[in-house]
C-alpha cells in the first residue's frame, strides 16, 4: 500500500475529458472565442455570400469551394460556407479544410457528432445538396440497402398489452447479457420512447402513445433471457385500441452512430464545492426516465446561450468515494453527479455556475468506447489522471476495487498544479489507508515550497518510476486522462516503455 504524501492534487488548465478517439484544440485568436462568433452570427452581415439566397447545389459546385478563402462543406445534405468561422474553430482551421469542397458528414461524426452544427452554423446555411438521380437498367428499379443478415438475426422486436389500469410494452433483445445500462426509456407527455443497445447498434421504439399515462414507470429486465419490460400507468381507466402513433424511427434497427443524441431536462438539485474553482452538480432525472451512465462514459449537456445551442461533454461521478468495499455502491439511479471547474473565461461553464438550484438543463443519452470487460481481466490497473481527467476514474476506481477480484494493485498517479485544485484528496488519502490494494501518489507541477511530495509534469522517466507490472507477466490495464498534449505524451511515453496499444485506454475530447 502507498504511503500517502502529507500535501497532494490539483486540477491543471483541463478540460472534461471523455471517449477516445478525440481532437486537439489550437490556440485561438483575441477575440475569436465562442462568444464572438455568436456575436457575429447575431450581426445581421451576410456569412454565405449569397444575399440571403438558399440554392440547391451540386456536386460539382461543392468541389469548386474547396480553398481557406473560400470553402464549403456538405453535412447531412446541407451545405455551409464554413469560411468565416475558420477563425473561430476550436479544431482549428486544417481540421476544417480536411472536409473542403466535400460531403464531411463522416469525418463530423467521427471527431464531434454531439456538436449542434445546425445552430451554430445556420447563418452559414447556403443551400440543400442536389439529389442526383439513380440510373436503373430498363425495366429494373434500384435495389434497396437493407440490414445484412446476420444483423436481421439479431433484430429486437415488441409488443404490448394492457390490463384496465396498466400498459406493459415488452421488448425482445434476443440477447442474453442485457442489463440495465443497456435500456434507455424515456416518457413525456404522452411521448414514449425506449432504446435498446445492443453493440454498436441501437433498437428503438418511439411512439405518440394512445392516451396520456401517469408520470411513475417501471422497468422489468430478465437479464438471462433479454426480456425488457415497460410498464407505464394509466391515467385514465379506459380501453386503447392502439399502443399510438409510431414515429419516423420507430422500430427500427441501425449503428448507434447513426442514431441521433436525444436530451432530457433534468433539475440542478444541489452545487457544492469541491475546491476553489471545481463543483459536483447534482441534477436529478425525470421521473418517467430510466437512465444508467455506464463506467467510463460520458453525457453531454445543452444549453442555450445567447440564442445559440451549445453543447459539451461531461463524465459523471458518484457523489462521494466509498470506503466500505465489501458490497458494489450503488444510488437510487434517479441522479446524475458532475464534477465541472469553472473557468473564468469559459462561456459554458460560467452559464453552467449560474444555474439556480431548480433551474433545468439538457442531458443526452451516454456514450463512450470503454468496456467493463477490459477491467475484469485486469491485474493491474494503473490510472493516470490531469486535474479533472480525474472524473472517468471515480466510477472506474470503485468498480475495480468491489467488483474486480483479480486485480492485485489499483494505482492513481495524479498530475496537478498545485495544492489548492485538489479534488477529493481527503476521500482518496482515506481510501489509501482503507485499502491495502489501492495506492495514490500526487505530483504537481507549480508546487509551494513547503510541499514535499513529488513534483513535475508527466515524463517517461517518471511513468517508469510509478507504472510497473506487480510480477512480469500481469495483465495490465492502463487509463489516462486530462488535457490533449497529457493524454498523447502520456500514451506516447507508455509506448516508448514498451506497453502495447491494447494495454491503454485514453479518454480524450
Amino acid at each position: 500500500m502507498l504511503n500517502v504524501p502529507p500535501q497532494a492534487f490539483p486540477a491543471p488548465g483541463s478540460q472534461q475529458r471523455v471517449s477516445a478517439g478525440g481532437r486537439a484544440k489550437v490556440p485561438l485568436k483575441p477575440g475569436r472565442s465562442l462568444m464572438d462568433w455568436i456575436r457575429l452570427t447575431k450581426s445581421g452581415k451576410d456569412l454565405t455570400g449569397l444575399k440571403g439566397r438558399l440554392i440547391e447545389v451540386t456536386e460539382d459546385e461543392l468541389a469548386k469551394h474547396n480553398k481557406k478563402e473560400d470553402c464549403w462543406i456538405c453535412i447531412r445534405g446541407f451545405v455551409y460556407n464554413v469560411t468565416p468561422y475558420m477563425e473561430y474553430h476550436p479544431g482549428g482551421e486544417d481540421e476544417l479544410m480536411k472536409a473542403a469542397g466535400t460531403d464531411g458528414t463522416d469525418l463530423f461524426d467521427q471527431v464531434h457528432r454531439w456538436v449542434n452544427y445546425e445552430s451554430m452554423l445556420k447563418e452559414c446555411l447556403v443551400g440543400r445538396m442536389a439529389v442526383k438521380p439513380i440510373a436503373a437498367p430498363k425495366g429494373m428499379l434500384p435495389e434497396k440497402k437493407g440490414l445484412g443478415a446476420s444483423v436481421k438475426d439479431l433484430t429486437p422486436s415488441y409488443d404490448w398489452f394492457q390490463t384496465d389500469n396498466l400498459i406493459t410494452i415488452v421488448i425482445y433483445t434476443k440477447q442474453k447479457d442485457m442489463n440495465a445500462e443497456l435500456v434507455i426509456v424515456d416518457c413525456q407527455d404522452k411521448r414514449l420512447r425506449g432504446e435498446i443497445i445492443v453493440g454498436d447498434h441501437s433498437y428503438l421504439v418511439e411512439l405518440d402513445l394512445d392516451h396520456a399515462v401517469q408520470e411513475d414507470m417501471a422497468v422489468n429486465i430478465a437479464e438471462k433471457v433479454g426480456k425488457i419490460e415497460i410498464i407505464l400507468k394509466k391515467k385514465d381507466n379506459v380501453h386503447w385500441k392502439m399502443l399510438g402513433q409510431p414515429l419516423e424511427s420507430h422500430n427500427t434497427f441501425i449503428k448507434r452512430t447513426d442514431r441521433g443524441l436525444f436530451y432530457r431536462k433534468c433539475k440542478l438539485v444541489s452545487k457544492t464545492e469541491v475546491t476553489h474553482d471545481t463543483k459536483l452538480l447534482c441534477l436529478m432525472l425525470p421521473k418517467s426516465t430510466h437512465l444508467h451512465v455506464p463506467i467510463g462514459q460520458h453525457v453531454y449537456l445543452k444549453k442555450n446561450i445567447a440564442g445559440t445551442e451549445v453543447v459539451k461533454p461531461y463524465t459523471p461521478v458518484l457523489p462521494f468515494l466509498p470506503l466500505d468495499f465489501k458490497e458494489p455502491f450503488s444510488h437510487d439511479g434517479a441522479h446524475i453527479y458532475l464534477m465541472i471547474k469553472i473557468y473564468s473565461c469559459g462561456l459554458f461553464t460560467q452559464a453552467l455556475d449560474h444555474l439556480q438550484i431548480g433551474d433545468y438543463i439538457s442531458v443526452s443519452n451516454p456514450e463512450g468506447n470503454f468496456k467493463k470487460s477490459q477491467v475484469q481481466t485486469s491485474e493491474d490497473l494503473f490510472l493516470l489522471a490531469a486535474g479533472t481527467g480525474f472524473t472517468p476514474m471515480v466510477k472506474l476506481l470503485n468498480f475495480a476495487l468491489t467488483e474486480v477480484s483479480c486485480l492485485r494493485t489499483v494505482k492513481l498517479i495524479f498530475f496537478n498544479k498545485t495544492e489548492d485544485d485538489i479534488l477529493w484528496r481527503n476521500q482518496l488519502e482515506q481510501l489509501a489507508l482503507k485499502d491495502e490494494r489501492f495506492e495514490v501518489q500526487f505530483i504537481l507541477s507549480q508546487p509551494t515550497k513547503d510541499w514535499v511530495g513529488k513534483q513535475g509534469k508527466i515524463s517517461s522517466s517518471l511513468l517508469s518510476e510509478f507504472v510497473k507490472r506487480s510480477r512480469r507477466d500481469s495483465k495490465v490495464l492502463i487509463c489516462i486522462c486530462g488535457p490533449t498534449p497529457f493524454t498523447e505524451q502520456g500514451v506516447q511515453y507508455l509506448k516508448d516503455l514498451g506497453y502495447s496499444q491494447e494495454e491503454i485506454h485514453a479518454f480524450t475530447a
